[in-house]
């Protein structure tokens, strides 16, 4: 038997113990009324071998030391942690007696006692009294081999964050940053609005999208992977400025800054074009940054990285002269064939707007760490964009931070008769077996014959915002549950 083994079958004991002893080892409730970073904060200026007041606090028993006539238990709880000290004949027998016999590292516990700090100045509570709340028949992993592997961490993360504090800390700063974002945009007179993510069709971006059925109807429906047309719709149906914060889904490939289900914030704005956007963008960066490090200047993974404002700008094609040394806009088509065939770069079938962008993507991308928004795409890229007049661009851009796409905004196609044009365009490029080409949504047509006034939209990724402002190196340190891969 291994040695996790024998502590599991020593733990069912005790729980057996306690039940023929008529002791609940899951009781339902405890009284709670302090917790341990409060208590530090109000007795730090208690003195050594100094008594407070009475504390009542309930968390995880996370460390023991046992010295015969006096135990010290580390207890954690959401806060933080405090010292526990069980002293013979200081604290009750039947409480000492009953911790000795009953209690082990990961239990939950609820304890009575007075605040202390030691002689060595470490502020403790004098347990009297103690009940346990919830037995815990594993181990915690440090007991005994310890918590290390990063697979094993993301797929277990209750313990990674039990073990790691650390990690804790990243997801308080991600509501933190989520909350600051609500507060941004509600102040700025934006509204926020619910849309579905179970619909009969998608849209709204390049995406293979997830399918899935309604049973009750026998009818196919798409996850989500974007909420664009949704909010374009309430547009249509009086509201100005609205915004959504949703989890969406996309098919596609799984690394560092990419997982099937992410968090996306997406903004309307009528009567605005791309440029206020623009503006918006580096507003809502700057603004969150300085709130939540006090700073603008970021240190990403040894990269020193400036949010404030203004950022660099280039359009598309000033990008391509710059890193990729073309002029794409006067090359002809074979010219840029050749090039991509020279550069390496395929494409299942030819069309001028997505070579540019595939050129753009391999030449210019990784040169981009400092915050620089890339405006005018070819319009061919991006059928829900109001294209440039008198040219073949469309008014889109998009934020590039530490080589990273941080989000999609352009100013919004709103001619019905040109949206139906692009719809169609787009089922042809799914014929040709382009999966992520968007298919024609008619409700979407009718609304915008109602009548859409001029609008412009936001898009920025939260996931890949949170890793910036807390210096995480991959997206699954980020997102609580990421996906992973099956283990058998």
């Amino acid at each position: 038997m291994g040695r996790e083994e024998e502590i599991i079958k020593e733990r069912k004991k005790k729980i057996s113990e306690l039940l023929r002893l008529g002791i609940n080892p899951y009781p339902h409730k405890f009284d709670k009324k302090h917790h341990a970073e409060d208590l530090q904060e109000k007795y730090r200026k208690l003195k050594n071998d100094k008594f407070g007041g009475i504390a009542r606090i309930a968390g995880r028993i996370v460390g023991l030391r046992n010295l015969g006539k006096i135990v010290f238990a580390q207890l954690y709880d959401t806060q933080g942690g405090i010292q526990l000290v069980l002293q013979d004949e200081k604290t009750p027998k039947k409480v000492f007696e009953f911790f000795n016999k009953f209690i082990d590292i990961g239990d939950f516990v609820g304890v009575v006692g007075k605040i202390f700090r030691t002689k060595r100045g470490e502020l403790s509570i004098l347990v009297n009294k103690l009940e346990l709340l919830s037995k815990s028949v594993k181990p915690l992993p440090s007991t005994w081999f310890g918590l290390k592997d990063k697979e094993e961490r993301y797929r277990k993360r209750y313990l990674d964050l039990i073990m790691n504090p650390e990690v804790k800390r990243v997801f308080e700063t991600r509501t933190r940053i989520i909350n600051l974002l609500r507060e941004f945009l509600n102040k700025k007179g934006f509204v926020e609005v619910d849309v579905p993510i179970l619909q009969p069709l998608y849209g709204g971006g390049a995406a293979k999208p997830f399918i899935t059925e309604l049973n009750a109807l026998k009818m196919k429906l798409y996850l989500a992977i974007s909420n664009e047309l949704y909010l374009k719709r309430l547009n249509v149906g009086a509201f100005e400025k609205i915004y959504s914060m949703n989890r969406v889904f996309r098919n596609e490939g799984v690394d560092a800054t990419h997982n099937p289900e992410f968090t996306i914030l997406e903004t309307m704005w009528a009567y605005k074009d791309y440029t206020a956007n623009m503006d918006l963008f580096e507003e809502i960066v700057e603004t969150i940054a300085l709130k939540i490090l006090g700073k603008t200047k970021i240190d990403y993974q040894g990269k020193e990285i400036e949010l404030k404002r203004p950022w660099a700008k280039m359009s598309m094609n000033e990008a391509i002269k710059k890193y990729a040394k073309i002029d794409a806009e006067m090359m002809s088509d074979n010219e840029l064939k050749k090039f991509l065939k020279d550069s390496g770069i395929k494409l299942e079938s030819f069309r001028r707007g997505l070579a540019v962008e595939k050129i753009f993507a391999q030449f210019c991308e990784n040169k981009l760490i400092q915050p620089t928004i890339i405006y005018d795409y070819p319009a061919d890229t991006s059928p829900l964009a109001k294209k440039k007049e008198g040219t073949d661009l469309c008014e889109r851009f998009e934020v590039y931070i530490n080589e990273w796409e941080m989000g999609n905004n352009y100013t919004e196609l709103n001619d019905p008769e040109e949206l139906k044009r692009v719809f169609l365009e787009q089922a042809e490029f799914k014929k040709r077996g382009d999966e992520e080409a968007a298919p024609y949504d008619e409700d979407f047509v009718n609304a915008l014959e109602i009548g859409m006034p001029p609008t412009s939209g936001l898009g920025l990724g939260i996931d890949r915002f949170v890793m910036l402002l807390t210096n995480q190196a991959s997206i699954r340190d980020v997102i609580l549950f990421p996906f992973m891969k099956s283990e058998k």
